[in-house]
């Protein structure tokens, strides 16, 4: 591994911009990346997953992906700076850090006479409503065949992903007649009744025996401070590590969306997103050859961890999949997003350990 091209490739990559659903841009840098490093069978698929082959002596592949999508809207400014030993700017750490590891294998492991054939993937359509769309698209490309489906996060060195968090996303929306704010005081508000049906939801009891929880991502609706809102709607994320746990509070949510449905209010609720759940033991070989690589990279702690990534979608499948970091770092999701460069050494060296071990 050369650190200092990883970390130039990384910047590169982190100044396109990526949003879910427009992450061409990023695929094309990524795609002459892949034909620089002589990676055979290199294709673009028709939604834009980005594949790339290390020819092997096996039929049975691993698969080593990364998405390539990020949470910033388009035009959201993209700057980068170094400061010691981190590296800020958004998407550096979820997920640019992770897509210039796929162009060091390629680079690092074309030459090495390997067991089995690599697939190097820079997926669409992992964040928010893209429902792992690019993953769900690889799993239904390869199936059962791979040996190990490898994903590959930024900021999460040390954590074993190998139980994937159910989650379902909803859209909530009221509408109402609406009117003047004075000629027609009194009539129902949709923003004045999603607000008591939010205030509801937020406050629903959650269960205790199976982490749960429910966020509130998006509120919307209105069309001037001087109008009665005809139409509002807010958009609810709900997760739980218990499936019985998420279906009843998936109920209870329903219900509460029934009980204000009356009179000249109508309320609509839709499905408008889902992650499938899925595991694997924690005794299964992938997950101990995984803690096996962080310790011989000199990583101590291996925390086998409960997480919603790419890696649901083979999880779902019932077929071996784990999601692993490269380094660590903060502020996901945020413009102050860095990662640490110290540790990023560490994180190759187990990735390239549990590829070979493999």
């Amino acid at each position: 591994m050369d650190l200092d091209r990883l970390i130039t490739r990384a910047i590169e990559i982190q100044s396109i911009p990526a949003p879910t659903f427009n992450e061409a841009n990023r695929a094309r840098f990524l795609k002459k990346a892949f034909e620089d490093a002589n990676l055979k069978d290199i294709e673009l698929d028709a939604i834009g997953n980005l594949y790339g082959l290390i020819p092997g002596s096996s039929n049975h592949p691993i698969l080593v992906s990364a998405h390539l999508d990020t949470v910033f809207p388009e035009d959201t400014p993209l700057d980068s700076r170094r400061d010691g030993d981190r590296i800020f700017g958004p998407g550096i750490g979820d997920n640019s850090i992770a897509l210039a590891t796929l162009v060091e294998l390629a680079l690092d492991l074309s030459s090495e006479k390997l067991d089995h054939d690599i697939w190097l993937i820079a997926n669409v359509c992992e964040e928010g409503l893209g429902n792992i769309r690019g993953m769900q698209e690889v799993v239904n490309r390869f199936q059962d065949q791979p040996l190990a489906y490898i994903v590959l996060e930024g900021m999460a060195l040390g954590n074993v992903y190998h139980k994937g968090l159910q989650v379902k996303r909803y859209r909530i929306t009221l509408e109402t007649a609406g009117g003047h704010s004075w000629a027609h005081a009194g009539r129902p508000s949709a923003i004045h009744t999603l607000f008591k049906l939010g205030s509801e939801i937020i406050n629903t009891k959650l269960p205790v025996d199976r982490r749960t929880t429910l966020n509130v991502g998006i509120i919307s609706g209105g069309t001037s401070i001087n109008t009665i809102a005809s139409r509002a709607s807010l958009e609810l994320d709900l997760r739980s590590e218990g499936d019985a746990q998420l279906e009843s509070l998936d109920r209870v949510i329903k219900d509460l969306c029934h009980d204000y449905h009356r009179g000249e209010i109508t309320v609509k609720i839709s499905l408008i997103g889902e992650r499938p759940g899925g595991s694997l033991p924690d005794n299964h070989p992938l997950i101990e050859a995984a803690c096996r690589a962080l310790k011989s990279a000199g990583v101590r702690d291996c925390r086998l961890e409960v997480g919603s990534t790419d890696a649901n979608a083979p999880l779902s499948k019932g077929y071996p999949a784990v999601c692993i970091g490269i380094t660590r770092g903060d502020g996901a999701h945020t413009p102050n997003e860095y990662i640490e460069i110290s540790p990023i050494k560490k994180g190759y060296t187990a990735l390239t350990n549990l590829i070979r071990s493999l």
